[in-house]
């Protein structure tokens, strides 16, 4: 979970102790969460690694699951949507890929893309890397927009 990442380089950062890091953690909660602390029976903390623990185990379902590569697959140009808008929409759905490679990104944005004159420049001449691809994107998108 982002927040309990953060907040644990937080404490490392200042130094907390085990102790600091409990009474701290509890005054980043959201209403579910504070609702669950202050339900625990008392003593049911021993040291933040159990508070951790508890927390985790609580609230698994709500965290966020990590996308992979095959995600970027399913994104797909839309037919009201611009060649500048699907690339803006499949950028933002690869930032939460990070793992995926240029030769990836550039297969899945391809693939995605509708029959048109970016398309048919991508089938006639190929692109493997995905950086190279956004430079020539970038012509079509300009001649869009003029």
């Amino acid at each position: 979970m982002e927040h309990l990442s953060r907040f644990e380089n937080t404490a490392l950062l200042h130094r907390y102790t085990d102790g600091i890091k409990c009474r701290v953690f509890v005054t980043m909660f959201a209403r579910a969460a504070q609702q669950w602390f202050n339900q625990l029976p008392v003593g049911a903390i021993g040291n933040f690694q159990e508070f951790r623990s508890l927390f985790l185990h609580q609230f698994a379902s709500s965290r966020k699951l990590r996308k992979t590569e095959l995600s970027l697959f399913v994104v797909r140009q839309k037919d009201d949507e611009s060649l500048k808008e699907y690339l803006q929409r499949f950028n933002a759905a690869a930032l939460e890929v990070p793992a995926a490679t240029q030769e990836v990104k550039a297969s899945a944005f391809s693939q995605g893309l509708l029959d048109g004159d970016f398309f048919k420049s991508l089938a006639k001449k190929p692109v493997v890397k995905f950086d190279v691809l956004l430079a020539r994107a970038a012509k079509y998108i300009n001649m869009e927009e003029a």
